[in-house]
């Protein structure tokens, strides 16, 4: 009896926590990215949002969280950290719809109504430091390059610009370096920074625009002494903001401060950026950072359990570590889906638990390349997002995306083609005419033609695959 109220209760508080989340980011939003396909619980101290796939997780995390965590303090008193996890199992509840929703709010972020600027975060603000990010011989090289970046004297090379899948580690480089920059004082002054994704610099330039306050804007950007930029892949196709980020680009760097940026794919990949902004992107210190090793795996999971003060033995860890591939965040998804299965089943995290109940994960996460990460190096090389990948849109450019995605997965990943379809929220007949189609394509050495906001343009099939390919090295 006591047991079915206190579910009952929690049921009640998640319920108040969406309404109350829904008036305050607005229907379409909330319709969009929590309606469907997602699913939030409290414990183990933590807010815990599972959603079903990397791009909604990247998205909710980069967007909303703040939003949340606030929600869930009201309705029950006590702050919580909220946690993003991937329950892929949760992709069959995302409606067509809803993927179409999502992809029209990415799209329009910065052409269509005009959102808020976010105001300019204070140090305490970012969630990452350098001093907690696990170095292992997957991201040294971005790890030194981000501390010469954060140092006080003035790095060897500039811009940083840092690349590589969802869920790396790409952020916490980036917050970490202005957190570290935080405390360098240049003549009694504190260095000034700012951290932005490039979806919050277009939001604040268009609004400039429309206010006619642009001169402001110049100002609040061009005399930092440290900009980090983040996801410079959604600049894909925007003219007006990429001219306008040039500009800024070259007043920070000719007045010989500091830029950090971050992107899911290489400058050259990023499709529909302006070669201006590319060439200087490549100027500076240009690193991927790539999935991690096993070694550094372990030590991720290691200082996860003990953040989550879950007692779990080694070879359990090492267990994960051996079988789970990919990125970061999908490590601590199978870590937390092991700590919530043993508080349900009152049993300890052992080998035999783990086995059993991460059967399912580790078969789809069995190949150093996911699904996830193959999304996001197509859609930035197209100047798409991955929600265009999964909606209803049938475009040249969209088509020919979503062509290569399922074709690259059955290629490089072990997941069967309704494994494929239903994490795309497609049929499975669509997986295998897709991948037929492109297999004839390379027989026939043929072209693949698609339409950017910068005109048509063509490669040969054989050539295209190739450059992709070269990213998941």
């Amino acid at each position: 009896m006591d047991t079915a109220a206190g579910s009952s209760c929690a049921e009640h508080t998640t319920q108040q926590i969406y309404q109350t989340l829904r008036e305050e980011i607005g229907t379409r939003k909330y319709n969009a990215w929590f309606k469907h396909g997602t699913r939030l619980t409290i414990e183990d101290g933590h807010v815990k949002i599972a959603v079903p796939n990397p791009f909604v997780a990247n998205w909710i995390e980069g967007h909303y969280c703040s939003n949340v965590a606030r929600v869930a303090e009201t309705h029950t008193g006590v702050k919580r950290p909220v946690i993003v996890t991937i329950d892929a199992a949760l992709a069959g509840e995302t409606r067509r719809t809803d993927l179409d929703a999502q992809a029209d709010l990415v799209n329009k972020s910065g052409a269509g109504r005009v959102r808020r600027p976010t105001p300019m975060r204070k140090p305490q603000a970012l969630g990452h430091k350098l001093d907690d990010f696990v170095v292992g011989k997957s991201n040294k090289l971005a790890y030194s390059a981000a501390l010469a970046m954060a140092g006080v004297k003035a790095p060897p090379f500039n811009p940083l610009f840092v690349h590589g899948a969802c869920g790396v580690g790409k952020t916490h480089l980036l917050q970490g370096v202005c957190m570290q920059a935080a405390r360098i004082h240049r003549r009694g002054q504190p260095l000034t920074w700012k951290y932005v994704t490039c979806e919050q610099f277009t939001n604040e330039f268009i609004q400039s625009l429309r206010a006619k306050n642009i001169a402001q804007f110049r100002a609040r950007y061009r005399k930092l002494d440290l900009l980090a930029i983040d996801d410079v892949h959604f600049l894909s196709g925007k003219k007006a903001t990429q001219d306008e980020f040039l500009h800024t680009f070259n007043a920070i760097e000719t007045a010989g401060r500091r830029i950090v940026l971050a992107s899911d794919a290489h400058p050259h990949m990023v499709g529909a950026l302006n070669e201006q902004l590319v060439s200087r992107f490549v100027s500076g210190m240009v690193v991927k950072v790539e999935a991690p090793d096993t070694e550094t795996r372990l030590s991720i999971l290691m200082r996860k359990s003990r953040q989550m003060k879950l007692p779990v033995d080694q070879d359990v860890l090492e267990y994960v570590a051996n079988h789970v591939h990919g990125s970061v965040r999908e490590l601590e998804g199978a870590l937390t889906k092991l700590a919530a299965l043993s508080a349900l089943e009152g049993a300890p995290v052992g080998l035999e638990l783990a086995r059993n109940v991460l059967a399912d994960h580790l078969a789809r996460t069995d190949s150093a390349v996911t699904l996830g990460h193959i999304e996001a190096i197509v859609s930035a090389f197209f100047g798409i997002t991955p929600a265009d990948i999964h909606s209803s849109r049938r475009t040249r450019t969209v088509s020919t995306a979503r062509m290569l995605c399922f074709f690259l997965a059955r290629r490089y990943t072990q997941m069967s083609y309704p494994e494929i379809a239903q994490a795309m929220g497609k049929n499975h007949s669509s997986a295998v005419l897709a991948v037929q189609r492109m297999q004839k394509v390379l027989d026939e050495s043929g072209e693949l033609k698609w339409t950017g906001p910068m005109g048509a343009k063509s490669m040969l099939a054989s050539r295209l695959l190739e450059m992709l390919s070269e990213q998941f090295n």
